[in-house]
């Protein structure tokens, strides 16, 4: 997903840097011209070289071309002397932020026609997709490095089968997998159990790699959804863009929607939500969703159309234990 609207304003951001550095080099150049009269002569003889190149290598006159050539590169010689003894020993190119792409964006090559993003305009666009998960804040400090097992406990749980320890640490091997193989294979998560038991923190690890990856991210907790949903139903109008969250809702490469369950349901949140769910398995778009329902939960909460999706489409991945807000309030253990 590319949102339109990050995009326009990125591309007028580098349309902005641009103007700028060729203003600057404008001014720079009125002004070594002005003491070094020379100058304006070189670059007029330059830029007429430059025609005659074209035209001598169109006609196949291998002498003319490299006579020209010479002479060329002896007024780019004298150039730069008389840059560098009148104090423009930088010479009188335009600043860039980026010299790869000069501030374009893009980067083109002579081994293609095609240009390609330039790793400038990637980071630009990874620091707005965290903007725009909601989740810039938070992932400084929940992310799989900031994991602290040592708060899940090694005492069996005989129902289970297992310690919710050894449980969080599968549960880290298969969200750890999620990531690594996302975009290659499609898998939605569903994340089950009490509070408290680490289901949002994995949702954050989940975003922060992807994140970092070049991958857009949108978190929203479902009552903000569900607000989201009614505002856009009976007062759009008065929303910022609400279309491009919708877009942003349907076309994020990942979907995360967190706490299922404490949203206030409607028959018009409720059809939105199917929507949203089926048109993301449809495009093949990822979802991980985390809820404190228990399957039986979801089923006595939601419509058969909505279960009947998770149970067929998500793999369910059960949270157990104690909670483990309570245990770092009063252990000292922290997860950082």
């Amino acid at each position: 997903m590319r949102n339109k609207r990050i995009y326009h304003n990125i591309m007028r951001e580098y349309e902005t840097a641009r103007s700028q550095a060729e203003a600057l080099l404008a001014e720079r150049k009125a002004i070594a011209y002005e003491s070094i009269p020379r100058l304006a002569e070189i670059e007029k003889s330059l830029g007429m070289l430059g025609v005659n190149l074209a035209k001598f290598a169109l006609a196949g006159d291998a002498n003319a071309l490299k006579k020209a050539r010479e002479l060329s590169a002896h007024l780019k010689e004298e150039q730069q002397v008389l840059l560098a003894k009148n104090g423009f020993s930088d010479g009188l190119v335009p600043f860039y932020k980026c010299k790869q792409c000069a501030d374009t964006g893009y980067i083109h090559t002579t081994s293609t026609s095609s240009a390609i993003m330039c790793a400038c305009l990637k980071q630009r666009f990874i620091d707005e997709y965290y903007n725009l998960s909601n989740m810039k804040a938070v992932l400084k400090d929940e992310n799989f490095d900031t994991f602290d097992i040592r708060l899940f406990s090694t005492q069996l749980i005989e129902s289970e089968g297992l310690s919710p320890r050894k449980n969080m640490e599968e549960i880290c091997r298969d969200t750890t997998a999620f990531v690594q193989n996302f975009g290659k294979v499609f898998v939605n998560l569903l994340l089950y159990g009490e509070t408290g038991l680490g289901k949002t923190f994995i949702c954050h690890c989940i975003a922060k790699d992807l994140l970092d990856n070049g991958h857009t991210v949108l978190y929203l907790t479902a009552p903000r959804l569900c607000k989201f949903i009614e505002d856009y139903r009976f007062n759009r109008e008065s929303l910022h863009e609400p279309h491009e969250m919708m877009e942003a809702i349907d076309d994020a490469d990942l979907l995360i929607l967190d706490d299922l369950g404490t949203e206030i349901s409607t028959v018009i949140t409720s059809a939105a939500l199917f929507d949203i769910i089926n048109q993301r398995l449809i495009t093949r778009k990822p979802t991980v969703i985390s809820t404190n329902l228990s399957s039986n939960g979801l089923v006595s909460q939601y419509s058969e159309r909505i279960v009947s999706r998770f149970l067929g489409n998500y793999e369910m991945i059960k949270f157990f234990g104690d909670d483990i807000r309570v245990k770092k309030k009063y252990t000292g253990l922290r997860i950082s």
